[in-house]
């Protein structure tokens, strides 16, 4: 175990970390490496005592653990580094991979209308995809949140989003069910441990009376994108063109373009992460003390010098770190196991440590900030995603209805020697009568035959959705290359009649008008959380955490008894933009303070937990709320209501962490 205030490090090479050296003295090291023209260095080494070190003798005396005096010193020291380039550079970067994260809660509900076509999705699959995302998401936020806290920040943040890069290129390119599945599957895992390293790590490089304020701005990004996932989709789906076939085993229609440009956000961030440094704070809490020193070091020369400054001197030379004998790697040596074996045992050691790291959450001193924060992130959850699927839905009813409602109905005609060659739409045939008609290269879409007889009549080339005939009969009939399909004929009675070349089972609808619609909607909703985002943003500092989690969430509820005013896609559209934009004040209150709540070595394994718990609401909510659409409207806004007040009430009783030095 290495002494509390050596500065020695022995980095080892084995890929999971640099570990404190039990060889080195206690002497400080921090000088190595560094310009020797620095006269404080010169003045330590002749016995002069530096300003911290009678700082830090001061806080001993007063009995300070050692991790309220790193924390103290921690926030002196991001104090004298300044708020500047760095930090926005961070912003940007950090930003993007937030905005990966909001782009893959959208990709495959936007790309399912599609991809139902393409690839021959039944209900069940649709399902689970649909399924998948967010249970995925809820994977990686806890197994990635915990490994923040233990191999880094940077680190596992790279690996998650290079994985999620990777499966999301693979999964445009799968042309079967079970891979796309699988692909969505593992680019989900990976996306899922964006946000709660995101929070952490920036959180990391901020004063304390900035950190609220810019961690609302990051979580802009979030909102930002949904409007990049909605407008591109948007854009991009209906335009069948957009794409290439090679034989006719592959097809790569726009819904696979679409996949493609949303990564983008993943695959930027990814390549600016690594021009950024790990966390200073994690290096402090893992015994790297020259690491952090020099990272710290370069926050404040880099924001000095853009301020124009370049002369100002990073006056820092002793950082207290605390022990970390807890968290040392059990290892065999090379010349008692194997590589595999070494790396079996290094890997289960961490798999214990970061489950007790779980554990330590409901430990006396955090168990009930971990209970009322499970309970907040559940109820926002719980109604957020519920309604953000409800709203959806109840547009497409409601479409449906409006269009349904201006269907055509022929009752008894004769129809003789006609030809079609027009597409049929939004009809209702009754008792109809067509001899030796012909149905040549057209459309049917939302067609309904009853008791109908077709007599030498020919169809050819039909595509069809939506249609069916119904107790009709068929004499001396030909169907030639149509998805006319079994399914479609119901109670039906065929006398000389033939099915031949028949189309493929799925096919692209270019015509459906409802796909359109719901990026327009999902973009308007994005769309409409931006001056609630910013409001609160400005406001956090001023009006504090616990008041805009709690003020935002019950005022949500309140919103919630207008659901009932649903009765038509306007009201319905402007309701959905009226509870996004107030209900992401009380989202970015809620990672605000769960950043502040945690101490360093537990904040990105809680914000884990906590997330992975607010992704099981999203599935639980997302299903109760679309199984009450067309049904009834009291069971939605009751749930709605409820969850949100409870949470809000729950908010209240949380401590302020406006003024709170991060742990």
């Amino acid at each position: 175990m290495a002494d509390p205030c050596c500065n020695g490090v022995h980095q080892r090479g084995d890929g999971l970390g640099d570990y404190p050296s039990q060889e080195e003295d206690a002497a400080s090291d921090v000088t190595e490496g560094h310009d020797e023209e620095d006269q404080m260095y010169e003045g330590e080494y002749q016995g002069i005592p530096h300003p911290d070190e009678t700082k830090a003798a001061q806080r001993a005396a007063s009995g300070v653990s050692e991790l309220e005096e790193l924390s103290e010193q921690y926030e002196y020291i991001m104090e004298d580094c300044g708020h500047g380039k760095f930090q926005w550079t961070l912003f940007v970067v950090l930003g993007l991979a937030l905005m990966a994260d909001g782009v893959e809660c959208f990709v495959v509900a936007f790309v399912l209308p599609s991809a139902e076509k393409d690839i021959c999705l039944s209900n069940a699959e649709k399902g689970m995809l649909g399924l998948i995302v967010f249970l995925s998401m809820m994977m990686g936020a806890f197994v990635w949140g915990g490994l923040a806290d233990k191999v880094g920040r940077r680190r596992c943040l790279i690996v998650a989003l290079a994985m999620n890069c990777v499966f999301a290129f693979l999964s445009s390119f799968a042309q079967g069910y079970g891979f796309f599945l699988f692909f969505r599957l593992l680019s989900g895992i990976g996306i899922g441990g964006t946000v709660p390293i995101v929070y952490s790590y920036f959180s990391e490089f901020l004063q304390m009376d900035k950190r609220g304020e810019h961690l609302s701005w990051l979580c802009m990004f979030w909102m930002i994108g949904g409007i990049y996932a909605s407008s591109t989709a948007w854009g991009i789906i209906p335009r069948y063109g957009w794409g290439f076939s090679m034989g006719t085993d592959i097809q790569f229609h726009s819904w696979r373009v679409f996949v493609l440009v949303a990564s983008l956000p993943a695959i930027t961030s990814l390549v600016g992460l690594t021009f950024m440094p790990e966390s200073p704070r994690f290096l402090l809490e893992n015994g790297k003390h020259d690491e952090a020193w020099m990272i710290l070091k370069q926050v404040h020369d880099t924001n000095w010098r853009a301020k124009g400054k370049p002369e100002k001197v990073f006056t820092v030379t002793h950082i207290k770190a605390p022990t970390t004998a807890g968290d040392e790697f059990i290892e065999i040596q090379s010349a008692t196991g194997t590589a595999v074996q070494r790396w079996t045992v290094r890997s289960l050691t961490l798999c214990k440590l970061v489950l007790r790291n779980v554990a330590s959450l409901f430990s006396a001193e955090l168990r009930f900030a971990t209970l009322f924060m499970a309970i907040i992130w559940f109820c926002m959850a719980f109604s957020y995603y519920g309604l953000s699927v409800w709203f959806p839905d109840m547009i497409k009813h409601l479409h449906h209805k409006e269009y349904q409602s201006r269907i055509k109905v022929f009752d008894g005609e004769r129809v003789e020697n006609f030809y079609f060659n027009f597409s049929l739409e939004n009809q209702l045939h009754k008792r109809g009568i067509f001899i030796n008609d012909k149905f040549i290269s057209i459309k049917m879409r939302s067609m309904k035959f009853e008791d109908s007889l077709f007599e030498d009549c020919r169809f050819e080339d039909i595509r069809s959705r939506d249609t069916v005939f119904v107790n009709c009969t068929f004499r001396s009939t030909a169907f030639f290359y149509t998805d006319l399909w079994e399914e479609k004929f119901i109670n039906c009675e065929f006398e000389n009649t033939t099915f031949e070349h028949h189309k493929q089972r799925c096919h692209l609808d270019i015509d459906d008008d409802t796909e359109t619609l719901i990026y327009m909607v999902s973009f308007l909703g994005s769309l409409a959380v931006l001056p609630g985002s910013i409001i609160s943003a400005l406001y956090m500092e001023k009006i504090g955490r616990v008041k805009i989690i709690g003020g935002s969430m019950l005022t949500s509820a309140g919103c919630s008894f207008f659901l009932f005013l649903s009765f038509n896609q306007s009201v319905t559209i402007a309701l959905q933009c009226l509870f996004c934009g107030i209900s992401v004040a009380a989202w970015n209150g809620i990672e605000v303070v769960t950043v502040e709540l945690y101490p360093a070595s537990k904040r990105a394994t809680a914000f884990g937990v906590l997330n992975a718990l607010c992704k099981l609401a999203a599935i639980l909510g997302s299903a109760i709320f679309s199984s009450f659409v067309g049904i009834t409207k009291a069971v939605p806004m009751f749930l709605s209501f409820t969850a949100l007040m409870c949470g809000g009430l729950v908010a209240l009783k949380l401590p302020e962490t406006r003024e709170k030095i991060l742990q």
